[in-house]
């Protein structure tokens, strides 16, 4: 019975931002007579989505608005659907052109998420990666975006327990950061087995036109695959830029993010 009222209030919340969503503002006694519930309910749900930011009352005439939280969720929503169809393309290209899978992996939080994903048909593994959150110290993609991103995200992945994956993942404070000047200087950061025994990656960082890293370019095979496999660091970099340019980036960074 509880869960049913929970839903019954999550609808009604969301059909109050829909009526809202209409244009104008609405007092409580007006949502609560387009609701058909009574106005103290109305004016219940109403106080939760202000106190959450996603409607908000004017103190004067007592009428509710849509609130100001609604288009930060919208632009990331939005930001986040133009990178993976921007990138679609480039992943395909990129995975055709190595034999293996290719993503685009994003740093939400202090995890790596892949948002995007394309595996050649000539590869014999295929894994679904697309929303798997991964440490960032283990994997290609977070070592390239601690490396190329701002000083102070950096620091705070530094930060984090390096937590042993697997008998090769790297552990030590000095020694990551020691692949992250590496990889400062050849434009790619790699992996052996950190992340799963028998998988290798490597990756390059994507910029956005103002100059930041926004995501990172992932290829990931077997590791006797990806081994000696000097294409790899040309065509993912390739890669790279190519996404970046289609996202605006145009060759300069700022200068707080220089290395």
């Amino acid at each position: 019975m509880s869960n049913e009222i929970g839903v019954r209030a999550v609808e009604r919340a969301i059909a109050i931002l829909d009526v809202l969503a209409q244009g104008g503002s609405r007092t409580g006694a007006e949502i609560a007579r387009e609701l058909h519930v009574h106005r103290s309910t109305a004016l219940r749900l109403l106080g939760t989505l202000e106190r959450h930011a996603l409607v908000e009352r004017d103190q004067r005439t007592a009428r509710y608005r849509l609130g100001r939280r609604l288009p930060q969720l919208a632009s990331v929503v939005t930001g986040e659907f133009d990178l993976r169809f921007v990138a679609r393309p480039v992943c395909e290209r990129l995975a055709a052109a190595v034999g293996e899978t290719a993503t685009l992996d994003v740093l939400v939080g202090d995890v790596i998420v892949p948002v995007e994903q394309a595996t050649a048909s000539t590869s014999v593994v295929s894994v679904n990666w697309l929303g798997r959150r991964t440490p960032v110290h283990c994997t290609a993609s977070g070592k390239v975006i601690a490396a190329f991103g701002k000083d102070t995200v950096r620091d705070r992945l530094l930060s984090l327990p390096l937590d042993r994956v697997t008998p090769n993942t790297i552990t030590d404070r000095a020694k990551l950061e020691a692949q992250l000047e590496e990889a400062r200087q050849t434009g790619v950061a790699r992996t052996h087995e950190e992340l799963e025994v028998g998988l290798d990656a490597i990756a390059a960082p994507v910029y956005g036109v103002d100059g930041e890293v926004v995501a990172a370019l992932d290829v990931s095979g077997p590791s006797h695959r990806l081994r000696n496999r000097p294409d790899l660091d040309r065509l993912t970099r390739e890669g790279a830029a190519d996404l970046s340019r289609r996202l605006g980036y145009r060759g300069k960074r700022p200068e707080t993010s220089a290395p």
